[in-house]
């Protein structure tokens, strides 16, 4: 029978653990078999995308701001604490030494009441090892080891990201550049028409009030320039925060025409689990939940752990004496009042909302590539419509100019022709910068180019 009370009292406390708790099948991913509608290319995104877009000074920007981007480089003190934590896991799994010295001089009174003073000292050496034999260190340990390579792959999404608001900063600089280019030219056309308009009410070839309506439009021209100077003023302090500099203005390259968005391609949905980071962390942070749950479940088995220490005192008094203990311990819960199903109803807890929160990174994954491929398709759509529109309106107002200097027709037609191609020029501007913001979009969220490690950390 005593031989039977050992193994008995050990099935008691795994039983006491209880079946262990699965995810939800309702966090469970399927994604879908393509893209909605669209054949798409297969491959990968190149790790520095920006590149293609053949502009140096972008290049230079995407660059610079990777190297010195302060939430890059907080990121970058997050891995390293993540690193030391594993490290840490780690160490509980060996042995543990500790050393100890003390020395002193000491009088006192001996127990035939005689007066007796001794210089004494020990040193021991202590070494404890937790056998482990239930996992529960090693659970912990993997549990960290899944905290780091989620605190990497939010790191990498924070790279991202970065590359992808310092690529598309620069494509909002120089479209602002083209709407400022864009007003001082219409500008300086409706500075002539005012100029023709003040000759010809002189003359009294036309009437004071053509001559008052080319004078408001001339000023409803002018009063948009310093407020699209402010913007770019902004725009530039902004894209210096990201580079990690005080506000400056920054260096130029191509116009916007001279962009020319690289194609992105997509592959299959099945394929985007596995490039973008953020779906990398969620999945970690799973992995680093479900290891908890399992060490959580584990404390409620029993803790093995030996012992052994040995050291030498030494007394003025006594010839030197060598100690030594060997031992070892077992700790095994009894009754804690619920505190450990507690704990690992917690982990439960944990390990379903990493679950859930895998889905959410995946579902919202497919959502933002549906719509960076919409965005660059509908883009590229409207912006050749508005060329051809432009292209329109430019030889309306050619015609319109023409009947009004000889005559033909009132300022009212020059009017509506200027304040149309106006319109659409700004749109056009506007709609080249949403292609190429689309695309930057796009390649952000296939994942940059991301890769997962291939090693362990």
């Amino acid at each position: 029978m005593r031989r039977l009370a050992h193994p008995l009292a050990l099935l008691l406390l795994c039983a006491c653990t209880g079946p262990r708790p699965e995810a939800p099948l309702t966090a469970a991913v399927e994604p879908p078999s393509a893209w909605r509608g669209r054949d798409t290319a297969d491959g990968a995104v190149e790790a520095a995308w920006w590149r293609a877009f053949g502009d140096p000074v972008l290049t230079r920007i995407v660059d610079q701001a990777l190297a010195n981007n302060t939430d890059v480089m907080a990121g970058a003190a997050h891995v390293a604490e993540a690193r030391a934590q594993y490290r840490l896991a780690e160490a509980q799994r060996l042995p543990n030494v500790v050393f100890a010295a003390a020395g002193g001089r000491q009088r006192d009174v001996s127990p035939f009441g005689q007066p007796r003073q001794q210089t004494a000292g020990q040193w021991q050496a202590t070494a404890a090892y937790d056998l482990d034999l239930f996992g529960r260190l090693e659970d912990a340990s993997e549990a960290a080891r899944a905290a780091l390579l989620a605190t990497e792959a939010a790191h990498d999404s924070v790279r991202l990201a970065v590359a992808a608001s310092a690529a598309a900063g620069y494509v909002g600089l120089r479209a602002l550049d083209a709407r400022l280019d864009v007003l001082k030219r219409t500008l300086a056309a409706r500075e002539a028409s005012l100029h023709l308009a003040r000759r010809r009410a002189e003359t009294g070839y036309a009437a004071q009030l053509d001559l008052a309506q080319a004078q408001a439009e001339y000023e409803a021209t002018a009063q948009l320039i310093p407020a699209t100077e402010l913007a770019i003023t902004r725009q530039e302090d902004g894209l210096s925060l990201l580079l990690g500099e005080n506000p400056r203005a920054i260096e130029r390259g191509l116009d916007l025409t001279g962009l020319t968005p690289p194609p992105v391609p997509a592959g299959l949905p099945a394929d985007l689990l596995r490039r973008r980071p953020d779906i990398a962390q969620a999945e970690q942070q799973l992995v680093a939940a479900d290891h908890g749950l399992d060490a959580a479940r584990a404390a409620f088995l029993p803790d093995v752990q030996l012992s052994a220490a040995g050291g030498t005192v030494v007394s003025s008094l006594i010839d030197p004496v060598n100690v030594f203990t060997l031992g070892g311990s077992i700790l095994a819960p009894l009754f804690d009042s619920g505190r450990l199903q507690a704990q690992a109803d917690g982990a439960a807890a944990r390990r379903d909302a990493a679950a859930f929160g895998y889905r959410k990174a995946a579902l919202t994954a497919f959502r933002e590539v549906e719509d960076g491929l919409a965005g660059v398709q509908r883009s590229g759509e409207q912006e050749a419509v508005l060329l051809r529109q432009r292209d329109a309106l430019a030889r309306t107002l050619t015609i319109a100019t023409s009947r009004y200097r000889a005559g033909y027709s009132p300022y009212l037609e020059q009017l509506d022709a200027e304040r149309g191609l106006l319109s659409v020029e700004l749109a056009l501007v506007q709609s080249r910068a949403d292609r190429l913001a689309a695309a930057i979009t796009l390649a952000q969220a296939l994942g940059g180019g991301w890769r997962p490690p291939t090693a362990p950390p």
